[in-house]
């Protein structure tokens, strides 16, 4: 009982017998009172969701988190300034798809049937039969929900003759996409798996261009054609460097729909950017515009479309009640870039990755992190994270605390009260008092995977890198001390390398992590 209900109970005692009926009204209109107050209280709009997931972007491309970045990213610096970034939160794998998995179900990927490694074209949904993902959530949450950009989690395509589509599980073919039925929709994609608005593809060679369910267009591809296919008469060509405009407009609209039609529900908005994926597809206006080269270009471009959405949501009055989210699926592939080091013909191989140098006039996307996409360092693994809620979420702050991209269904479930089911997001862990601001070890340890099944643990200051094979001894890195993870110390630390093995492999092995959030740290 509250302060208010209390002081009218008292008042009721003193009055007199006579006039007991009036102080009797006058205690139920107080408890009424409180009553609506508190159901006004409990009854807080939702904010408005806005996650933002670049592509390929490195830790070290923002200048909130690299102050030597030759890449102007205003902003998005301009969003750290306003929210909390986390200095240690991690992509689970180097790759594509399989980050994505775990930030659309809160789920290691090695509990997929895709194991390791990147989805092929054409290859099925990573997602289970029933397995909640993050808009799904949002959806039956209340949630208007609408994806633009890339989806790379798999769906079914239709085909002429009932089998696998020509270039299927390759990510080349000189005949990619000649049986697609180009009239029929697309089946477990970003509609079946929770987008009621979508617009984008879901493998970049693929090429195919969704909108909802349906082919409408096609991404025109320096690396890949669709030249075999056939049926194609309403296929819009979309050229490369164009995509990240209409993908923005295709947000914004959506925005400004939305307001203009005053829909009082909540929105998710899920901005996923080819960019500064390879290849470099930076639009004339860029081009030259930094001293990083044609990736620093890209990235700057990326930031000024940032921004654009960012700007709607003040002009349309929503800012106040939108959680902001930003990150990348991986490391850039890049370890270096300058106006001098051609990139327009990258190709996305690890082989063609070029070391840092010495030159300063070089910019290192990954910042001082060891490795690339791809591979099991930190320069492949950790991602900026950015979270700004006014009025919720301290401006300006930093944390060191473990973070990953599996715990945002679990924090965003707790944010909007959401009762997550136990056997959903079973790696998800509710981060939302650290996004608060309030700095909790709420995460105890992540596993980090590469593109090629190299697994390790990073679990307080420590990282642990498993061997390939018995003949290989693996690796122990204190990153509090070694962030650039150029000293291993698991001979002088045996016993605790043996530990953390143990505790990876565990995790690996069990049904989920929930057995490892009241471990201890080390």
């Amino acid at each position: 009982m509250n302060v208010a209900s209390e002081d009218s109970i008292n008042k009721v005692k003193h009055v007199k017998r006579s006039s007991s009926l009036i102080s009797t009204i006058v205690l139920l209109s107080t408890f009424a009172f409180v009553s609506c107050t508190n159901v006004q209280e409990e009854q807080k709009p939702l904010p408005n969701i806005v996650l933002i997931f670049a592509d390929d972007l490195g830790y070290g491309d923002l200048g909130s988190y690299n102050n030597k970045s030759l890449v102007p990213t205003p902003n998005l610096d301009k969003l750290a300034s306003e929210g909390i970034s986390f200095t240690n939160a991690y992509c689970p794998v180097s790759v594509c798809s399989p980050s994505r998995y775990a930030l659309m179900t809160g789920t290691y990927p090695f509990r997929s049937w895709k194991k390791s490694g990147v989805l092929s074209n054409y290859e099925p949904s990573m997602i289970g039969e029933g397995q909640l993902t993050l808009p799904q959530m949002l959806q039956q949450a209340g949630y208007t929900t609408a994806g633009y950009g890339k989806w790379h989690l798999g769906a079914t395509f239709p085909t002429f003759d009932g089998l696998k589509p020509a270039g299927y599980g390759k990510f080349r073919a000189a005949n990619n996409g000649a049986n697609i039925d180009l009239q029929k929709p697309i089946n477990g994609g970003p509609v079946d798996n929770g987008f009621e608005n979508w617009y984008g593809f879901s493998c970049a060679s693929e090429c195919w261009i969704m909108d909802g369910k349906n082919i409408v267009a096609a991404l025109g591809h320096e690396f890949y054609n669709i030249d075999s296919a056939k049926g194609k008469d309403h296929i819009e060509i979309v050229p490369a460097n164009q995509y990240l405009k209409r993908i923005t407009k295709k947000s914004i609209a959506f925005l400004s729909e939305r307001a203009r039609q005053k829909k009082e529900n909540p929105f998710f908005l899920y901005f996923a950017p080819y960019v500064p994926h390879v290849p470099l597809s930076v639009s004339d206006e860029y081009v030259g515009t930094t001293k990083a080269g044609l990736y620093g270009d890209y990235v700057s471009e990326l930031d000024s479309y940032v921004g654009q959405i960012l700007n709607t949501l003040d002009s349309l009055g929503q800012a106040e009640n939108t959680l902001v989210l930003f990150a990348s699926d991986n490391g850039s592939q890049f370890e270096r870039t300058g106006v001098h080091i051609d990139l327009a013909n990258a190709s996305n191989k690890l082989s063609d990755a070029m070391e840092k140098g010495a030159n300063k006039n070089e910019h290192y996307p990954n910042g001082n992190l060891r490795g690339s996409k791809w591979t099991i360092w930190e320069g492949g693994v950790r991602t900026p994270f950015i979270a700004k809620w006014p009025g919720n979420i301290p401006q300006g702050v930093k944390t060191d605390k473990i973070f990953a991209l599996n715990d945002v269904l679990a924090t965003l479930g707790s944010i909007i009260d959401f009762d997550l089911p136990k056997n959903m997001a079973v790696d998800s862990y509710d981060q939302s008092i650290n996004l608060l601001g309030e700095d909790k070890d709420v995460r105890k340890s992540v596993v980090v995977q590469s593109s090629n099944n190299l697994l390790g643990l990073r679990k307080g200051k420590w990282k642990f890198i498993a061997p390939e094979n018995d003949s290989v001894q693996g690796g122990l890195y204190d990153l509090y001390e070694d962030e650039s993870e150029s000293n291993n110390l698991i001979f002088e630390n045996s016993d605790l390398a043996d530990e953390m093995h143990k505790e990876l492999l565990a995790i690996i092995s069990g049904t989920g992590s929930e057995e490892q959030k009241n471990s201890s740290s080390y």
